[in-house]
């Protein structure tokens, strides 16, 4: 596994932490979602369970040839030194199915009887729990009293993309690294690589609405987002007094099938709207700020209440049309 583009300084920052030769017990990488602090996670992992085996002629930096036993381990999910705590699928004969809401405090129990014994292949053992976010209260408690009496040899590579959520005390015992969003550039590259037959107009659609997240952007990828832009800037520009566009909007997606593109367009909504707020001033930006608040409250009642899809598309075309230069309304 290749290290993810962007976040170079905090990759550096690990690195030479791990060049110290004295690690922190416990890590906190920090940052918006989807931009590549799990990824990162599994690989740090891998690499200091490779040196702490002493595994011969490793390359530089985190590289860990795919035919080196830690490598091969785990690759099989059978690593006796290495734990990842995640969401579990609801029903465990459904893996691809839906996922359980948090982490259970039952996930975290089960390291206890990793944590009496010691290391098996080394002197070092890894824990990834991707998201730490996740953790129910049971298990953030469980996890603290790890955290405040580490087992030895064991590092707790955390992340989190709401760290001002965590409990203080996991906060305070951790080492922060902070991952940032990725630039447009950087952005493009991945998406491209990604989706090697996306066009252009796809590919900036799909950057605009990662918001510096590549997790994200590809989470939209098959949805035709450029095309829900282009219906937004529509109705933004011409206020759409006669709501062909916004009927035309709401049919499309209160299908059955287009379900996922609906959900797309009530995270995408708000976000066009606080975009083109951003190029406003006095009055055209307080109606925009305006639009914006109502956007997302409608969005975030729409999945609460399990609103009538069409009825809000209609609704959030219409907050969109608010930004249009004559519109007051």
């Amino acid at each position: 596994m290749s290290l993810p583009r962007g976040n170079e300084t905090a990759h550096a920052a690990f690195a030479t932490a791990m060049a110290g030769g004295s690690l922190h017990h416990a890590w906190l990488f920090a940052g918006p979602e989807g931009v590549g602090k799990g990824s990162f996670a599994r690989i740090a992992a891998a690499r200091l369970l490779a040196e702490a085996a002493g595994e011969d002629d490793l390359p530089p930096g985190f590289d860990l040839p795919e035919e080196s036993r830690t490598a091969r381990l785990l690759a099989a999910g059978s690593h006796p030194d290495y734990r990842e705590l995640v969401r579990l699928p609801k029903d465990p004969d459904k893996p691809d199915q839906d996922l359980a809401r948090g982490i259970k405090i039952e996930q975290v129990r089960a390291l206890q009887p990793m944590f009496a014994t010691q290391p098996s292949m080394g002197p070092r053992r890894v824990v990834v729990i991707d998201a730490v976010d996740d953790l129910e209260r049971g298990g953030a408690n469980a996890l603290l009293k790890n955290l405040e009496e580490p087992p030895a040899g064991t590092i707790f590579l955390l992340t989190s993309h709401a760290p001002g959520r965590l409990l203080p005390t996991i906060r305070s015992r951790c080492r922060l690294l902070r991952f940032e969003g990725l630039v447009d550039d950087a952005m493009a590259a991945i998406v491209r690589d990604a989706l090697p037959e996306a066009s252009l107009d796809e590919i900036s659609a799909l950057v605009r609405a990662g918001q510096g997240s590549p997790g994200r952007a590809l989470g939209f990828a098959g949805l035709d987002i450029a095309a829900l832009d282009r219906a937004m800037a529509t109705i933004s520009a011409q206020g759409d007094r006669d709501n062909a566009e916004r009927v035309k909007l709401s049919r499309a997606l209160a299908l059955k099938a287009a379900q996922p593109r609906y959900e797309a367009f009530l995270d995408r909504a708000p976000a066009f709207i606080a975009a083109t707020a951003r190029t406003r001033q006095g009055e055209a930006l307080r109606r925009a700020l305006d639009a914006h608040d109502a956007a997302r409250d409608l969005a975030s009642a729409a999945r609460g209440l399990s609103l009538d899809a069409q009825g809000t598309v209609f609704e959030m075309a219409g907050i969109v049309a608010r930004l249009a230069p004559d519109n007051r309304g």
